[in-house]
């Protein structure tokens, strides 16, 4: 079963960390401004999932967790329990219903896909081309169009609002949305280094890439 599309959630968790900042008066030089400022965040978080007809068929509940460079948890809470760990270069898939852990390497062979950005290094102007989208709800939204043509995706867009994250939505290249809603967002609160930690349950079936 097609619980969630985690493979995505990668890639939306790495924009974090280019995402947020109430330093600058423009929402592109907001993403710019984040690089330097931010260092850690936890939020709620609601997820749509979205088909090609426009119609939502899933919404899931959870916490996030972030923490430069190069950490990230998603915690699924419900309808279905499932965990992403990202830390040291890999990240950690595991299904609780299936018993299931996937791990999968996290490094250059992704390309100029947001995955380079988790080193902080990168230029979002060399990587992205960026637009301002205007305000929509109570959030100001940035469109980023990957330069590389072999991208998995076609767009990100990222909603702010007074330097908090609002809102994320990804498009891929199979006509599919993946929407993102968050609250009770936390920037740069002291996050334990066990969050970041993952460990296989015993008995559970283990795949790597």
């Amino acid at each position: 079963m097609n619980k969630v599309n985690v493979f995505r959630l990668v890639f939306l968790a790495i924009l974090f960390f280019n995402s947020i900042s109430y330093a600058a008066d423009q929402p592109v030089k907001q993403l710019q401004a984040f690089l330097k400022a931010s260092k850690s965040l936890t939020a709620d978080f609601k997820q749509v999932l979205i088909n090609e007809a426009g119609d939502p068929y899933q919404t899931s509940y959870g916490v996030f967790y972030l923490q430069r460079p190069g950490k990230f948890r998603w915690d699924y809470l419900k309808p279905f329990q499932q965990q992403i760990v990202s830390t040291s270069g890999k990240v950690w898939f595991y299904d609780t219903d299936l018993e299931q852990v996937t791990i999968k390497k996290l490094d250059e062979s992704v390309g100029s896909t947001p995955a380079l950005l988790l080193s902080g290094d990168i230029s979002l102007e060399e990587n992205f081309t960026m637009e301002n989208q205007g305000i929509d709800g109570d959030l100001q939204w940035v469109k980023l169009l990957p330069k590389n043509q072999e991208s998995s995706f076609k767009y990100i867009l990222i909603g702010l609002n007074k330097g908090s994250l609002g809102g994320m939505e990804l498009s891929d290249n199979f006509g599919q949305l993946t929407r993102i809603y968050f609250s009770n967002v936390l920037l740069n609160p002291p996050i334990k280094p066990t969050v970041f930690e993952f460990k296989a349950p015993k008995g559970a079936d283990i795949f790597s890439d």
